[in-house]
């Protein structure tokens, strides 16, 4: 059946219109039409003036709902993450799987095969090839040097589910970074202390992003600018960055936004507690996870949460936003048929009033 959305702002990842309607059939964006035209028998959902916008998009998020993956890897986990992430406006995800053993990989990689969603992406492996020296809160024993061998295992097995490594440049020679990207797999730079040279160096062989600019790596210094510093003067790069105020001040972000114009992109970097596990010192504090040092482990955001303090605190205008959380991480992606509002695209919107708060979520035209 066809299902049309009336009486809305609609953000289209292009534009804002109104006096328009969003007809959705078979998990897709079928048309955005004038209200008159609605085929009789559709189903039609008055949105009574609030917004709609294209599903929000994070490559970046480890627990939801309760759950933590890499913690007790399971079925049950991944479930109860997804359904949890999709209520609050994410449509489209990477699992992330902070730097583990092959052993947690391997089951991982299995889960995700097994439990297919429409909004899950894939994975996203945040290491195990990181500098020690910007490991944040990951285990430094588990930190490996790359090899070949053992990653050409692991994507063979993983058959396509692992979408997006995340490696320290300085620590991974040209071979082993091609290797990742002719497989398909997106090479985001992170944890890592590279030098200016060494970042630049890096994107020039492939690696295509940054992962949670500014935090866990090398910081900008008027003699060497670091990984920061490259991804700004670099006219390719993209980079994430954890809009929370808390891992980046709104002034940081405002300023990485102004330089980076539309490279730059949200990801919730978003946790639970790990009672159990290899972590078990990563803790809830009221506005953030830490370890008991101090060291920031992770979120308590969500995406919408991070659009809006975009908007209201670092000043950036609010299609824009929704671009950084939508349009921007599906083409970093490749994914060209998530993140705008047009005929062809993926059924996957979300409705919300003034205040950001969301009253309807669809995945590939299916409201949740």
């Amino acid at each position: 059946m066809l299902t049309a959305l009336i009486n809305a702002e609609i953000f289209t990842g292009t534009e804002k219109i109104t006096g328009k309607a969003i007809l959705m059939e078979e998990g897709r964006i079928r048309a955005i039409a004038d209200p008159g035209s609605i085929p009789e028998k559709s189903e039609v959902i008055d949105c009574h003036g609030n917004n709609i916008s294209a599903g929000l998009i994070d490559l970046q998020i480890a627990g939801s709902g309760g759950y933590l993956l890499s913690a007790k890897p399971s079925a049950e986990a991944l479930i109860g993450i997804t359904e949890s992430i999709v209520k609050t406006g994410t449509t489209g995800f990477l699992i992330v799987v902070p730097t583990n053993t092959f052993e947690t990989y391997r089951k991982v990689v299995s889960i995700l095969k097994e439990n297919p969603h429409p909004a899950l992406l894939g994975l996203h492996l945040e290491g195990p090839y990181i500098n020690p020296v910007r490991r944040g809160a990951h285990l430094v024993e588990l930190i490996r040097k790359p090899r070949i061998n053992e990653i050409k295992e692991l994507i063979a097995e993983a058959e396509g589910v692992i979408k997006m490594v995340t490696v320290a440049p300085e620590v991974c020679d040209d071979g082993f970074i091609r290797f990742l990207t002719d497989n398909g797999i997106v090479v985001a730079a992170g944890h890592s202390n590279a030098t200016f040279d060494e970042a630049f160096k890096g994107f020039k062989s492939g690696i295509k992003t940054v992962t949670h600019l500014f935090n866990a790596m090398s910081p900008i210094h008027h003699r060497d600018p670091g990984l920061p510093g490259a991804a700004f003067e670099s006219s390719e790069a993209n980079a994430s960055i954890i809009a929370d105020g808390i891992h980046v001040s709104y002034a940081a972000l405002s300023i990485a936004k102004k330089i980076m114009k539309e490279r730059l992109f949200l990801v919730s970097d978003a946790v639970e507690e790990n009672i159990d596990g290899i972590y078990p010192d990563h803790k809830r504090q009221k506005d953030r996870f830490t370890l008991p040092d101090g060291t920031l482990s992770g979120s308590l955001l969500t995406m919408m949460q991070a659009v809006r303090n975009c908007i209201e605190n670092a000043g950036i205008p609010a299609d824009e936003a929704f671009r950084m959380a939508s349009t921007y991480p599906a083409e970093v992606m490749n994914i060209s048929d998530k993140g705008r509002i047009a005929p062809g695209y993926k059924a996957d919107l979300i409705v919300f009033d003034k205040d950001y708060m969301i009253s309807h979520v669809f995945v590939e035209g299916v409201k949740v």
